[in-house]
């Protein structure tokens, strides 16, 4: 992976919890200190992460003290990656549907502003096979045991990637406390009810839920709220506002794009 020193300056983001209230005691979460912060190299660039760990302060809740994380700052990468799961969905569609030798991979990242190499791409290729390898194995289940007597209980996110349009797209079903990666399918048209068979075998172990985070998308809430309509949910702002920008940063690609064009044209004629 891409060290932190050769990604060079980059807009910070913050990330704070996504639930404003002990979900135990209903008090107000209060900021205690940064969990983590990293670059992730992203579709859209590259962006400085900080995600702020806060926690309950009243000193007669039995979970007093426990992190509360973002579920959308760990919705990002990987652990210990600097690449955004978009980028791995990309690198999958590269080599598995297109059939991309791991340098025209490369290439590829390359050219749509992703800087990376050859062992980077063979190494992102690899982090994906592991991402759609993940299952509620021994070492999983003990971490969820781990998580539940530490906080109570466990949170769970879901967000899709999906590398290009009318292609399919990578879901991702994580615990939030730990960052644990639960299950991790690619699908064709992500109904509510396929979704349900990503979420319904984490259900049966019967692990108490205290909430659920994901993006805007229906068949992701609809999903979620048709097993477990009783449990608190909230949406990623990031997300939504990054959505809601979405066609004024296009727009503006489009301006740039133009002006050089005209720029180059203009330069052109003034040459003869």
């Amino acid at each position: 992976m891409l060290e932190k020193n050769r990604l060079g300056a980059a807009p910070r983001v913050y990330f704070r919890p996504e639930f404003k209230n002990c979900p135990h005691c209903e008090s107000k979460l209060r900021r205690t200190h940064t969990a983590w912060e990293k670059k992730i190299v992203t579709r859209d660039g590259i962006i400085h992460a900080w995600s702020m760990a806060y926690a309950c302060k009243n000193p007669d809740c039995a979970h007093a003290g426990v992190a509360y994380k973002s579920a959308e700052a760990e919705m990002l990468s990987m652990k210990h990656s600097s690449y955004g799961y978009d980028v791995l969905a990309l690198v999958g569609e590269l080599r598995f549907k297109q059939h991309r030798t791991v340098a025209e991979v490369a290439e590829a990242l390359n050219e749509q502003g992703i800087p990376t190499s050859e062992r980077h791409a063979q190494n992102l290729y690899e982090r994906y096979q592991i991402l759609l390898s993940a299952s509620l194995d021994d070492h999983v289940n003990k971490v969820l045991a781990e998580t539940t007597e530490q906080n109570g209980g466990v949170i769970l996110s879901m967000d899709g990637v999906q590398p290009e349009k009318g292609n399919e797209t990578l879901y991702v079903l994580r615990e939030v406390f730990s960052g644990t990666v639960l299950a991790a399918q690619n699908m064709k048209s992500g109904t509510a009810e396929e979704l349900k068979t990503l979420i319904e075998p984490f259900l049966m172990l019967g692990y108490p839920i205290v909430g659920i985070v994901s993006d805007g998308q229906k068949s992701i809430r609809l999903a979620f709220e048709t097993l477990l309509p009783d449990v608190p949910y909230q949406y990623c702002q990031y997300h939504y506002l990054k959505d809601i920008a979405k066609p004024i940063v296009d727009a503006d690609r489009k301006l740039k794009w133009n002006s050089k064009r005209a720029c180059a044209g203009f330069a052109t004629s003034n040459e003869k």
